[in-house]
């Protein structure tokens, strides 16, 4: 019990406490039952279903058909995979690198994605180190190769033409390993390297925004315009 002391002090009343007193009686705390505790489980985990549900419809259905459906309305063609048709074949994608190895054809980067290169289902780099002999050794082999194929010295050889991207499924080169190639494409398909050139000049593509990144050369576009200009046997 709570009591007021009758002696005052200079700050007032003096509060005092008896031992052993209260004023109210312990409350009798017994632990919750079994079927208790089975009703607070069984409606946390029904809570826990429907949220479980409810994210998965949202998040798993609704959401990607939303992106899909606004992809395909505001580009239609990155949304279809950027795919290349020809003649009412499709041939590609722009965004995928192929295999050329023709004489007549501009040649992409290396790949590793795979046992023979530009595996779609395999991509992935060499993940060799830039230290590594391995590396180094077909670097250099390339280096000649192409020096030779296209008639350059090896010091005009870009990197890109000798070293394969992360992804071994890159689509473009630089220019500068365009460059070097209209000598040896004009040569097979008999026409001028100067129409070759114009021809490359115009699919030059420029920085994305303008300053991402550096001018680039989609090669299946710069084949495929470059079969319907001038023809190889």
């Amino acid at each position: 019990m709570i009591t007021v002391s009758n002696n005052l002090s200079s700050t007032g009343a003096v509060l005092s406490v008896e031992p052993g007193a209260t004023d109210s009686p312990t409350p009798d705390f017994r632990p919750p039952s079994g079927g208790s505790l089975a009703f607070i489980a069984g409606r946390q985990l029904m809570v826990a279903l429907r949220l479980l549900v409810a994210m998965s419809v949202i998040l798993g259905i609704a959401y990607p058909l939303l992106v899909l459906g606004l992809g395909r309305l505001i580009a239609p063609s990155a949304a279809h995979g950027s795919l290349v048709v020809s003649g009412g074949t499709t041939i590609g994608s722009s965004n995928i690198g192929q295999s050329f190895t023709d004489a007549k054809w501009f040649q992409g980067r290396p790949s590793a994605a795979g046992a023979d290169g530009y595996d779609a289902t395999s991509s992935g780099g060499s993940n060799l180190a830039a230290d590594s002999d391995a590396l180094l050794k077909s670097v250099n082999e390339r280096k000649a190769a192409i020096a030779k194929a296209d008639g350059v010295p090896e010091s005009a050889v870009p990197a890109d033409a000798v070293t394969a991207s992360a992804s071994g499924l890159d689509p473009d080169i630089s220019v500068a390993y365009a460059l070097i190639q209209v000598n040896r494409v004009a040569a097979a398909r008999n026409v001028s390297a100067g129409a070759v050139r114009d021809l490359l000049t115009a699919h030059i593509s420029e920085p994305v925004l303008g300053f991402i990144g550096q001018e680039r050369v989609n090669v299946l576009g710069l084949n495929l315009a470059l079969e319907k200009v001038a023809p190889g046997s």
